[in-house]
């Protein structure tokens, strides 16, 4: 692992051992993260009984929670934030649930076997892997021959658009988006949160493509998010 990867990934490992109460539970099955469409209405993963699953980034534990108790046969649980995986241990346990949880960058190599997994599947997470080739790569070592990988994450776009700013008269103009960051740049940025700060990077839908192609995945499905409700608020 390069230096500058390891400092990305210990500055947001240190923001999530930090705050991990303050997200308990959010962004979890059977929502697919902020103001996305539920796994209710899009049934990606159909009837997961008796079926071996690998969560990357598992949070707390919530989704984890979701397909045990949809029967799921394995639950398996990745996460780089060791207090992360403290609060899903204990929030398993408390509903008579348990997962073999795993602390470690979703880059790094680890003890999980290859051709075994049905769905391995990150909510709202994979955007954090500071190697999205070799994420992808071994998340497709991880499957079956004829496994899924299921992922959200926010829409490329998203950082790229903000509210129309008037600074001089420090007002908000919520008609009207303009574009505040290129959608090629791809860069990591900053992002102050909850008095610390985190480090990301937006990367073009392309990438997102030609990594999965590269990795020896086939397409099956991309949702936009298309609620009129949601896209008005």
């Amino acid at each position: 692992m390069k230096p500058e990867e390891a400092f990305i990934i210990n500055q947001n490992r240190h923001y999530w051992d930090t705050y991990a109460d303050l997200w308990f539970g959010a962004t979890a099955l059977p929502t697919y993260g902020v103001c996305f469409a539920t796994e209710n209405e899009l049934h990606l993963f159909g009837d997961v009984s008796g079926k071996k699953l690998l969560e990357i980034c598992c949070g707390s534990g919530h989704s984890l929670k979701y397909h045990a108790e949809r029967n799921a046969g394995e639950l398996w649980g990745v996460d780089f934030s060791q207090k992360q995986l403290e609060n899903a241990k204990q929030y398993l346990r408390e509903n008579g649930y348990s997962a073999k949880l795993i602390c470690s960058p979703m880059e790094a190599d680890m003890d999980i076997p290859n051709d075994y997994f049905d769905f391995v599947y990150s909510i709202y997470g994979i955007g954090w892997t500071t190697d999205l080739d070799g994420t992808l790569k071994k998340i497709a070592s991880y499957l079956k021959k004829d496994g899924v990988f299921i992922f959200s994450w926010h829409h490329t776009l998203n950082y790229c658009v903000a509210w129309s700013c008037d600074k001089r008269k420090d007002t908000v103009d919520s008609n009207t988006l303009v574009m505040n960051k290129s959608y090629f740049d791809e860069s990591y940025f900053k992002i102050p949160l909850d008095g610390s700060e985190i480090l990301l990077r937006n990367r073009k839908i392309s990438t997102y493509v030609n990594a999965l192609a590269k990795a020896g995945f086939a397409i099956e499905q991309m949702v936009e998010q298309t609620d009129a409700a949601i896209m008005q608020a």
